[in-house]
């Protein structure tokens, strides 16, 4: 498998690219496929069977397990990231090692009931907050220490549901490769 091989299926639907300005429309998509993510991924995994579970969508990748609880754990540092930003002035948030926390126990957890209803839980907060943001608000930003970046609120919607598209097209492509990674 060459690079450009291994790059399409790390990268599925292609990299987050923000516009460079960022519309209602742009948001109330973003918000709706933040809110219908659970939804979507219990629907993808609902008739796989449990050995599907060590499935990878490329060689090296996480298998669905790891996938599964691993959206669990990001989302999860993103709705506290928000309410950092929404309640102090420009925050430097905590990155968080995604690869070692995919080697975890728990997000090696064969029974993904827990991790989902957790998405589940977390999404339904998440969505009213995103809901009820004013314009103020979008624009309010944090600093992500690790790549000495500033991001406002309304880019950070569209990344997160970059992140949820990306996820389950990476589901998609460990089901279609069945083991085969």
């Amino acid at each position: 498998m060459n690079a450009e091989q291994l790059d399409n299926l790390r990268y599925p639907i292609g990299k987050f690219n923000a516009p460079l300005t960022i519309k209602r429309e742009h948001l109330d998509e973003w918000i709706d496929d933040i809110s219908e993510f659970p939804s979507k991924l219990t629907e993808a995994l609902k008739d796989l069977p449990l050995a599907s579970q060590s499935w990878r969508h490329r060689p090296d990748g996480w298998n669905i397990t790891q996938l599964v609880h691993h959206c669990s754990d990001s989302h999860m540092n993103s709705i506290i990231r928000f309410k950092w930003t929404l309640t102090e002035d420009d925050p430097t948030i905590k990155p968080y090692e995604e690869t070692l926390w995919a080697e975890l126990p728990d997000a090696n957890e064969a029974d993904l009931t827990n991790a989902l209803n957790l998405l589940k839980s977390l999404h339904h907060k998440w969505t009213i907050i995103l809901k009820n943001l004013s314009d103020e608000d979008l624009v309010r930003t944090f600093l992500h220490p690790a790549s000495g970046n500033t991001s406002t609120l309304k880019r950070t919607i569209g990344m997160y549901a970059w992140h949820c598209n990306h996820h389950l097209a990476h589901l998609r492509l460990a089901i279609e490769a069945q083991g085969k990674y």
